[in-house]
């Protein structure tokens, strides 16, 4: 088992002392796994424990207790190693901007050791769209470009693994999905993707697994539809051409109903009711269905619910 896992954590515990008489827990004894090959979505609220955790594996912040492998390396024991296998890329744009792509993955590969002839500078920029930006100064790259580019930065030593720390935080939507296409190709490529969000619809379209933190306590991590599963709720919305229609079948299920003009609200919990026999009391209705649309639980309601207990 321990070969299919990308990080092992085991009671990871971050105390921050403080000159006051209250220290601040950051984290408190945290235990997960993140499988190799997967992409994996760290939840939470401003102040959670994300970038806490991501500092203490890219050794920027100390744990104060617990364990953590990476790839079957110990964390603490070989440092250097365990830092070979991720490349992180940090929320801010810290980017000089007097030097061109091409210099800035030059520079970074040489602070990795990794000599000229093994470089492949420009087969990262052309896999992240930038082979064609690789002597402009970085200053003049808009921010999606200049995003993209501390992507390629964090992949010069070929890392196994691939942290993002709020890849897409200020970001327009039409390169917050130029983004998604970049982190499936990676993914597709066998890297093992870590990315911290506070967009939620972007943690359910991107990734298989889901942790959710708060307060430096994890208190949800599952798969993305098995987390969507806690909320055990889901809306069918039905438009009828007339108002003949016959509810008998379903008030015999005894459901939330809710009736309007040629319309249907039905709300109920798919643990309780099975859906194909929801679906049979309401084609027994007598009239013809204009429509039909099911709503399920977003990741959104199931966070909020989880943050706010």
């Amino acid at each position: 088992m321990k070969s299919e896992l990308a990080i092992s954590v085991n009671n990871l515990s971050k105390v921050y002392k403080s000159s006051s008489d209250t220290d601040k827990l950051a984290l408190d004894d945290i235990s997960l796994t993140i499988k190799k090959g997967s992409i994996f979505g760290l939840l939470g609220p401003n102040g959670a424990g994300k970038s806490t955790f991501i500092n203490i594996l890219a050794d920027l912040a100390k744990k104060t207790s617990g364990e953590i492998e990476v790839l079957n390396i110990n964390h603490e024991s070989n440092l250097i190693e365990a830092k070979k296998l991720m490349g992180i890329v940090p929320q801010e744009l810290n980017i000089d901007p007097f030097f061109t792509p091409y210099e800035l993955l030059e520079i970074q590969a040489g602070l990795y050791g990794i000599r000229k002839k093994d470089r492949k500078t420009m087969e990262i920029l052309k896999m992240l769209a930038l082979e064609d930006k690789a002597k402009a100064y970085a200053r003049t790259l808009s921010g999606g470009m200049r995003r993209r580019l501390l992507i390629a930065k964090a992949m010069v030593h070929d890392p196994e693994i691939l942290i993002l720390d709020e890849p897409t935080a200020g970001v327009d939507v039409e390169l917050r999905s130029n983004l998604w296409e970049n982190i499936h190709k990676l993914n597709q490529n066998g890297k093992t993707i870590i990315i911290t969000t506070h967009y939620l619809h972007e943690a359910e379209e991107l990734c298989n697994e889901i942790a959710i933190i708060n307060e430096g306590k994890l208190i949800a991590h599952d798969t993305t539809i098995n987390i969507k599963s806690f909320l055990d709720k889901m809306t069918v919305i039905v438009d009828y051409y007339d108002n003949k229609f016959d509810l008998s079948g379903l008030n015999k299920l005894n459901l939330d109903i809710q009736i309007r003009d040629r319309q249907v609200q039905i709300n109920y919990r798919p643990s309780e009711i099975n859906f194909h026999v929801m679906l049979n009391a309401v084609n027994s209705s007598g009239s013809q269905i204009k429509d039909m649309k099911i709503i399920e639980t977003k990741l959104e309601d199931v966070f909020l619910q989880l943050t706010q207990k």
